[in-house]
């Protein structure tokens, strides 16, 4: 291979392969939409130019039929008047009529082909345009389809998974922590000493209920020297006392330790 071949090809394949890069299939497709559309007008006038030809020559052949039918009855009243002279003239323009007819004619049929054939072409252009714009139109749809693919697929490629899988690991385990931790205080919150002491203050209410409810029945003589109920209640009166008792053991101890 020669030099200048070698040079030569390089050139059409960088060519080629720059063209590949800014070529939009998309944008080109859509003008051979448009170019074929363009064509659809051409055509018409083309079909349009053969169809009119056709019908000057349909008048055409009607004209010189009513010329020879003209001629011969001209030329029958010439004979009858005894006029061969212009019998022969006549004759020989009914002659000449008789051969433009007949040419006139299968220009006329030939032209009757062509009018048609234009036709069917014209049709089957356009239903091959039809049907080469919706081919487009799918493979524009399939080209956008294909570019947002892409897009995702770079979109995919910047994402890294794993950095921010350990992200999630992480505010996860902290907010785990701090659960953890709001639970424990809210266990020790319902466990402290103000709880207990509420519980005893509520155990404390329900006996002096009691302890009036006692009183009252003993008041009305509905309790007996010896009854259990009477035994709860001189029960309950040594607790009141050992209450009070170790209330004020408590105060003075309290008293002492201020004084110290």
């Amino acid at each position: 291979m020669g030099l200048w071949a070698r040079i030569s090809r390089v050139f059409r394949a960088s060519t080629g392969a720059a063209l590949d890069k800014i070529e939009n299939p998309e944008l080109v497709l859509q003008q051979t939409i448009r170019d074929m559309r363009d064509r659809v007008p051409e055509l018409n006038n083309s079909v349009a130019q053969v169809m009119a030809t056709e019908r000057l020559l349909a008048k055409n052949k009607e004209n010189l039929a009513k010329q020879v039918v003209e001629l011969d009855s001209k030329i029958k009243a010439a004979v009858k008047m005894g006029r061969d002279d212009i019998a022969t003239a006549y004759i020989g323009q009914l002659q000449q009529a008789q051969v433009d007819l007949e040419r006139t004619d299968a220009q006329l049929e030939l032209a009757g082909a062509a009018s048609k054939n234009a036709l069917k072409a014209r049709d089957n252009y356009v239903l091959n345009m039809k049907k080469r714009s919706a081919e487009a139109m799918q493979l524009i749809s399939a080209a956008k389809q294909a570019k947002l693919q892409e897009q995702l697929a770079q979109t995919m490629e910047g994402f890294n998974i794993g950095d921010d899988s350990s992200t999630f690991n992480e505010m996860r385990e902290k907010i785990e922590r701090r659960v953890a931790a709001a639970e424990a205080k809210l266990q020790l919150g319902s466990s402290n000493v103000d709880s207990q002491m509420a519980d005893i203050e509520r155990e404390a209410m329900d006996i002096q209920l009691q302890d009036k409810l006692l009183a009252y029945k003993s008041e009305m003589g509905m309790l007996g020297a010896g009854s259990p109920d009477t035994k709860q209640i001189a029960a309950s009166s040594d607790v009141q006392e050992a209450e009070v008792l170790n209330s004020s053991i408590l105060d003075e101890s309290n008293k002492q330790s201020h004084s110290n």
